[in-house]
């Protein structure tokens, strides 16, 4: 049975304040849930229908409330779940370094949650580990960004922090942005190793960081429409990234 004090805490994660308060975030759905149980995240409590835990009593090492459907959906920000919510403990908000021929994704300002967790997704997919973001970009633990970025959110780790400290601390080399006066990205072959910067949905890049670009490149636009959301021009320069990388 659903306590009214669990209730209050986990819907008290769905804020950012009281997610940074607690240092715990919300994973929603049953594959979701399921991944974060074979990671080495730690998981705080699990709240399951009696079908989850059946099929997923191996996983659960950790404390396990049984819920109906209506209680779980009560619980999370999904408006259907049959199956299963966690609450995971946050990170530590570790600096991230490159290591010898690897690519970084360094994302400025990013401001929608769907935005942040696609780019996650695709990061992932592409085989990008490591997110840099600006301190102004959306919450890495806001359950929207959990819920689109699929899963992939346990296998990309992420750093906030000041962009321009950041690339003066490490020294960074071969720093390569998406800008409107950049050169035609599908020209390009990309250095072995480096950062890939990814600006505000509406803003682009900002201009102290833009100065610190090493390349500026382009996606061409051949038809009509006006722009490409920040999940969509990530994919497309990072296909091209690993198609056109230098051996």
């Amino acid at each position: 049975m659903l306590s009214k004090s669990s209730l209050k805490y986990v819907n008290s994660l769905q804020i950012k304040k009281f997610r940074y308060e607690h240092q715990s975030f919300l994973v929603e759905g049953a594959k979701s849930v399921q991944e974060l149980l074979n990671s080495d995240f730690d998981v705080e409590t699990v709240f399951g229908t009696d079908i989850f835990y059946q099929e997923n009593s191996r996983l659960l090492n950790h404390h396990f409330e049984l819920l109906t459907q209506t209680e779980l959906e009560k619980l999370g920000t999904f408006a259907t779940n049959n199956a299963a919510l966690a609450v995971a403990k946050i990170p530590k908000n570790a600096v991230l370094t490159p290591q010898e021929k690897e690519w970084i994704l360094v994302l400025d300002d990013i401001k929608d949650p769907g935005n942040l967790g696609t780019i996650i997704r695709i990061a992932d997919w592409y085989g990008i580990t490591k997110l840099i973001c600006s301190e102004n970009c959306v919450d890495f633990y806001n359950p929207k960004v959990i819920a689109a970025s699929m899963g992939s959110f346990l296998r990309v780790k992420c750093f906030y922090t000041n962009l321009l400290n950041y690339f003066a601390e490490i020294n960074a080399k071969n720093i390569v942005g998406t800008v409107l006066n950049g050169d035609n990205l599908y020209d390009y072959v990309f250095p072995t190793e480096g950062f890939l910067v990814i600006g505000n949905e509406s803003k682009g890049i900002c201009e102290d960081i833009e100065q610190k670009l090493t390349k500026k490149v382009f996606i061409p636009r051949l038809g009509g429409a006006e722009s490409l959301n920040a999940g969509i021009a990530t994919a497309i320069v990072l296909d091209n990234l690993r198609r056109k990388k230098a051996l």
